[in-house]
């Protein structure tokens, strides 16, 4: 991990998100792939499968068989595991769904209804490769069934024997999924984009992946509509003097075996700390599975900010916006008050990012690469569209009237203006 002496915390923060933007050419190679699958369908899909994913396909759907057959091939603790977090979540999302319902105003003959509608269809990506993600069936699935979605679609990249892992499907099925295909990368979300002769297309698509995803989601929003950029995951960890290296150590591991490119940060105002959690990881990193993964990305993405005191610590934080952001320090609740930007804040020694990304009952799906700024996690308001329902009476459109003729006046468009005095009998 590289050690970074900040002078200037929001610049430093800037200049290490600008490091990890998606580059111009993944862009260009991943509408390339887009764009074939939108002419060629299925037979492009199966090819880029063949290529990217080492497996030859005869067709990207999974069978009602194949799904019957992953249940055969998961334990009774692994489905009883998958209820309970399905059980948890569609708690939390049930809960702000709720708070949304009966929404009215009255007011001079105006009322409006705000009317809660499900998106017609949603694609789901899961993402697969060195690791498996079941949860992340649960974590897109849960808030879009709470949600009322109809048509529920998850896509994820088959392993090399061309089967997808059982668990996954096991996951996918107990949260309400209707549909699941064999298709990763570019080429799966092209295919929830523009459809194939075995995919219809989705009105969104949500989930994380690795930069191929995030690119083709970015492509895919002029077309569809997405959730957010979530791409490779982060975590930064905001600890003082009082924190335990330790804890700090062993947290910036969890979240660096995702994959090499996960991005793993420390922003401190102690040098001693900073010191014991570079030397607690270097204990560790030798014994523990996923060794390669983890060293290589803390290497080329790991790094710690020593920032001069708390202020400029939270100025880095909220600058870098990270996807996780662990706080370990003294007076840490007045500390997360202070964060504007992050995807979800963890508070203390004992809520880990890891344990998040499962048990909780929030969502792991969360924004990357600075978009903590503009957005939280996925939920079920990224599966809802709130509809004004607006009824007026005569004498209500009659108390706006001047009002109306004003801007219409103003903005140059005055048969806004004569729709509304038709309707006053005027001559």
């Amino acid at each position: 991990m590289k050690i970074i002496k900040v002078a200037e915390p929001a610049p430093e923060a800037a200049r290490l998100r600008k490091a990890n933007a998606i580059q111009d050419l993944l862009m260009e190679d991943t509408k390339a792939i887009m764009k074939s699958v939108a002419e060629h369908g299925d037979l492009a899909v199966l090819d880029y499968t063949a290529k990217f994913d080492g497996v030859r396909l005869n067709s990207i759907v999974v069978t009602e068989q194949e799904m019957k057959q992953a249940y055969s091939q998961v334990t009774k603790e692994q489905v009883r595991i998958v209820r309970a977090m399905k059980v948890q979540l569609a708690k939390s999302e049930m809960a702000v769904l709720k708070r949304l319902k009966g929404i009215a105003i009255s007011s001079n003959g105006v009322r409006i209804d705000r009317m809660i509608k499900p998106v017609a269809s949603v694609g789901c990506y899961i993402p697969s490769g060195r690791a498996r993600y079941p949860s992340t069936a649960v974590m897109c699935a849960v808030p879009a069934k709470a949600a009322g979605v109809k048509r529920i679609v998850a896509i994820s990249p088959p392993r090399k024997d061309g089967s997808i892992d059982p668990l996954t499907l096991v996951a996918a099925d107990m949260c309400g999924v209707d549909e699941f295909y064999k298709a990763g990368g570019a080429q799966g979300i092209a295919a929830l984009t523009y459809g194939t002769e075995s995919v219809k297309p989705v009105s969104k698509i949500v989930g994380p992946g690795g930069m191929f995803v995030t690119a083709a989601k970015l492509i895919a929003s002029s077309t569809v509509s997405i959730d957010m950029v979530a791409g490779p995951t982060e975590l930064l960890v905001y600890a003082d003097t009082t924190a335990d290296p330790r804890l700090v150590a062993v947290d910036l591991v969890s979240q660096a075996e995702h994959s090499i490119d996960t991005i793993c940060g420390l922003v401190t105002n102690s040098e001693k700390l900073a010191s014991h959690v570079q030397r607690q990881i270097q204990l560790m990193v030798e014994k523990i599975t996923r060794s390669d993964i983890v060293k290589s990305s803390l290497q080329n993405n790991g790094f710690v900010a020593i920032c001069k005191n708390e202020s400029a610590c939270v100025e880095f934080v909220n600058e870098f916006a990270p996807e996780h952001l662990e706080i370990m320090c003294k007076n840490a609740n007045a500390v997360a008050k202070k964060i504007e930007s992050a995807g979800l804040v963890l508070i203390g020694p004992y809520a880990p990012s890891s344990a998040s990304d499962y048990s909780f009952g929030s969502n792991h799906v969360l924004p990357t690469l600075g978009f903590g700024k503009s957005r939280a996690s996925l939920s079920v308001l990224d599966f809802i569209k709130i509809v004004n329902k607006v009824k007026v009476s005569k004498e209500g459109l009659a108390k706006v009237g001047k009002s109306i003729k004003e801007m219409a006046s103003a903005e140059g468009l005055l048969n806004h203006y004569e729709a509304v005095r038709a309707r006053k009998n005027e001559e």
